[in-house]
């Protein structure tokens, strides 16, 4: 008996020093290993990285930009069976344990011996806590130090954070495959559902994934992600989460994937989409904008901005018909013919977005006409007549003569791009279209706010992504104009002034060539009024109003208006030899509009951070009365315009009104049959290498420009008012549509006085045409005589400021406009 309590004793001995070691070596590895790792008190204020959303200004969705996808849910926002199915799957002891579970190690050790004899993969013993502190805290290297570590970090997570606090993290960090982040992320990228909407066997899928997502995908392994998924659901009714009846269903459902589908009511607007998300990334920095969760609502205008695309395109496509037909995009000798035609023609990539077209297959070209077979399936024919256009172009770009045949353009096999020109009600009939070499861009924006509605960059995104309305700088030509009339008005001259129309050389300086500017149409008309001079375009009288006034406030009206950039005090700079941007244009037209105040074009309207504070918004004035928890019934609060002005509104709405008649008679003329108030000014480059029309109602400013990427002349007679005006046209039309005539407004100090269109007089018994003309007090005429005469064999162009009355201070008689005799 003594000697079995002796040995009984030394075995105490030897197990109190066996513990006493380990204390002391878990000790020992807790100060060796514990040093300098992270603090996991971060953990409670993490923001992980989540997906940012662009929004349209009608509020539907643009895109999502994000390194990884991941959308954050709260815990309370995740559904209880989805937490259990994790926690049984990967961690059944969650709820118990202090993040390390001695139950789960011991277990797993025994596992693993079995699995390495049957020469299986071993199976690991990390708690879900431990996995949020590799996760989160460490890195992925396979090693002894690191699961010590990583068990270090569990134990003192533990500590600070809650057990809800951990799961949340978890659930929303874990790598799910195809590039989702959290569970709410793979429920969007598996089944197209949001966290409430998934079933059972669906939960159990995902919660099946975080072991080896690439294993478990179905679409490459079916069978084993079906096993993993009723092992999960086992594991779940083994844990009573759910019923062996519960069980049992889930096990029964289909394992069916759906892909993520685009938004029904997702809207598209590439070219401004690239833009914000240029800009947002120069202001943010990568990581704010790619991982910040912001919620961006921008201004476009969904509708407005698919009416500026398609009628770009159709204006470049009607331009590049004038060049001839290049060919199909491709040709499939037997498909005609083949069963599966639709697939063959399904495979052709025309290599651009196809919008309102559709690609087609020549099934065979006769005289009358050519046979299709469109790509959704239908059939369709295409008339010779509608063929004309389609004159062959020769190596060295020299068109032949005009087809009178279908197969004199078309043979069977050609893949070609068709659009669909019947009228509404017709059966369909299909013209031939092509992808045009020219480019052109298009924007429209709100005057009085600056809210870009839409920007149509060229012709297709896909193919460039180079913006033409941002990013191309061109010559405006005559679309500058308006600024130097503007700095005529500011300066005493009236729209009713004259000036002479008629052969002006310029002397240039030492060595240099005389300069002889002419009119378009190479002619003279003699005396005109600022206003006609205006209203057709004149080059010669452009030319010495800049002279008499100078280019140097000439450039400082351009500079006010944000026109700054190549402006040169030559007179040809009166001529739009300098270089804008269509947006930056545009812009300068729509402060002459609003009344003369500074306007800023602004892409995006409020940008939110994940939480919903609001970090930026267009508007920040502050509007004491719009705090108000109910309607009172009187007037809406008024804000203060806190704009500076950058000309006075007086001659801002007397350019508006000079504007205003370039589109009634002037060479806009065609822009008149939309029927309502408009302005605008056409705008041609030397050569016709650049062309322009920008234009307005009193609401709704629009610019367009067409020209080729390399410049080079669209042709001898074309100009902003054949190329770039038709599409403005469509665009206001379509984009007024429906809303009442404006008048523009009249701003205080400004008389609308009756005048003869001709000579800018009172009208007499002789005058042909009679017009509304805007003055300043005092500056109308009070004569039926015109203000210009020839004397002495010198013609002297005056100012039609009554003599010996004095002008009123802000706008001071100016000095004549002489002509400088040089012929």
């Amino acid at each position: 008996m003594t000697s079995f309590l002796r040995a009984l004793g030394v075995l105490f001995n030897l197990l109190l020093l066996a513990v006493l070691i380990g204390v002391g070596a878990l000790g020992y590895a807790w100060w060796r290993y514990g040093q300098d790792l992270p603090d996991v008190a971060q953990l409670a204020t993490y923001e992980p990285p989540t997906v940012t959303r662009v929004h349209a200004g009608d509020g539907r969705l643009l895109a999502e930009f994000a390194k990884e996808r991941r959308v954050w849910v709260p815990i309370h926002a995740i559904p209880v069976r989805i937490q259990q199915a994790f926690v049984a799957a990967e961690d059944q002891n969650f709820w118990h344990h202090w993040g390390v579970d001695p139950q789960g190690i011991a277990s797993a050790v025994v596992d693993n011996l079995r699995r390495v004899a049957n020469d299986e993969r071993p199976r690991g013993a990390s708690t879900i806590t431990q996995q949020v502190a590799k996760n989160f805290l460490l890195t992925n290297e396979v090693s002894i130090d690191r699961k010590i570590k990583e068990a270090i970090l569990a134990i003192r997570m533990e500590r600070v954070l809650s057990k809800d606090r951990i799961l949340e993290l978890y659930l929303n960090e874990i790598f799910l495959g195809y590039r989702a982040y959290g569970i709410a992320a793979a429920a969007l990228n598996y089944f197209d559902k949001s966290l409430d909407e998934l079933t059972l066997g669906e939960i159990a899928f995902i919660a099946g994934l975080p072991k080896a997502p690439s294993r478990y995908d179905p679409a490459r392994n079916a069978e084993i992600a079906r096993d993993r998924r009723n092992y999960v659901i086992g594991r779940m009714q083994a844990d009573r989460y759910i019923t062996a009846a519960e069980a049992d269903a889930a096990r029964a459902e289909p394992f069916v994937l759906r892909a993520r589908r685009g938004q029904a009511d997702q809207a598209s607007a590439d070219f401004f989409l690239e833009e914000v998300r240029r800009r947002l990334v120069a202001q943010l920095g990568e990581a704010g904008f790619y991982e910040g969760g912001l919620s961006v609502r921008t201004t476009v205008q969904p509708r407005i901005q698919r009416i500026a695309d398609i009628a770009l395109r159709r204006g470049l496509s009607n331009y590049d018909r004038k060049t001839g037909w290049r060919g199909p995009i491709a040709n499939l000798p037997d498909a005609a013919t083949r069963p599966d035609r639709q697939d063959a023609l399904a495979a052709v990539d025309p290599g651009f977005s196809l919008l309102d077209w559709q690609k087609a297959l020549v099934l065979a070209a006769g005289a009358e006409g050519a046979d299709l077979a469109l790509a959704d399936g239908t059939t369709g024919t295409i008339r010779s007549a509608d063929l004309k256009w389609a004159r062959p172009v020769d190596a060295e770009g020299k068109m032949g003569p005009a087809p009178t045949r279908a197969d004199q353009v078309l043979k069977q096999g050609d893949v070609i791009l068709v659009e669909n020109i019947a009228a509404d009600g017709e059966p369909p009939r299909f013209g031939l279209r092509q992808r045009p070499e020219v480019e052109g861009a298009a924007v429209v924006l709100d005057p009085n706010t600056g809210r870009v509605l839409a920007v149509s960059g060229g012709f297709d995104f896909r193919q460039s992504s180079f913006n033409r309305a941002t990013q191309a700088w061109r010559q405006p030509g005559s679309a500058f104009k308006p600024f130097v009339y503007l700095a005529g008005l500011e300066n005493g001259y009236t729209p009713a002034s004259i000036v002479l129309d008629a052969p002006i050389v310029i002397d240039q300086g030492p060595d240099q060539p005389k300069w002889k500017p002419e009119n378009f149409s190479q002619r003279f008309y003699g005396p005109s009024t600022l206003r006609l001079g205006l209203e057709k375009s004149r080059n010669l009288m452009t030319v010495r109003l800049a002279q008499a006034v100078g280019m140097d406030k000439v450039i400082d009206v351009a500079r006010r208006f944000g026109i700054d950039r190549g402006l040169q005090h030559y007179l040809a700079g009166s001529l739009g030899s300098n270089e804008v941007t269509l947006l930056g244009l545009t812009s300068a037209y729509a402060e002459l509009v609003n009344g003369g105040r500074q306007l800023t074009p602004v892409l995006v309207e409020r940008i939110q951070d994940r939480y919903g504070r609001t970090l930026m918004r267009r508007d920040d004035r502050g509007c004491e009365g719009c705090t108000a928890l109910a309607y009172d019934g009187g007037l809406p609060p008024l804000l203060p315009d806190t704009r500076p002005a950058v000309t006075d509104e007086r001659f801002a709405y007397q350019m508006t009104n000079m504007l205003a008649g370039v589109v009634e008679r002037g060479t806009a003329a065609n822009a008149s049959k939309l029927g309502r108030p408009l302005g605008g000014k056409t705008g041609t480059s030397n050569d016709a290498k650049d062309t322009w029309f920008v234009g307005f109602s009193p609401d709704l400013v629009t610019g367009v420009f067409i020209g080729f990427d390399q410049p080079k002349s669209l042709g001898d007679r074309e100009t902003g008012g054949t190329v770039a005006l038709p599409v403005w046209t469509e665009i206001m039309g379509k984009a007024l549509e429906g809303t009442p005539p404006t008048p523009f407004r009249v701003p205080p100090g400004v008389q609308l006085v009756r005048i003869d269109a001709a000579t800018g007089a009172l009208p007499g018994p002789d005058t042909k045409q009679v017009i509304l003309e805007a003055f300043l007090p005092g500056t109308a005429p009070t004569s039926e005589l015109p203000s210009a005469a020839v004397i002495g064999g010198e013609t002297a162009l005056y100012d039609p400021q009554p003599s010996g009355r004095p002008a009123p201070p802000t706008a001071p008689v100016a000095p004549p406009i002489m002509d400088d005799g040089l012929y």
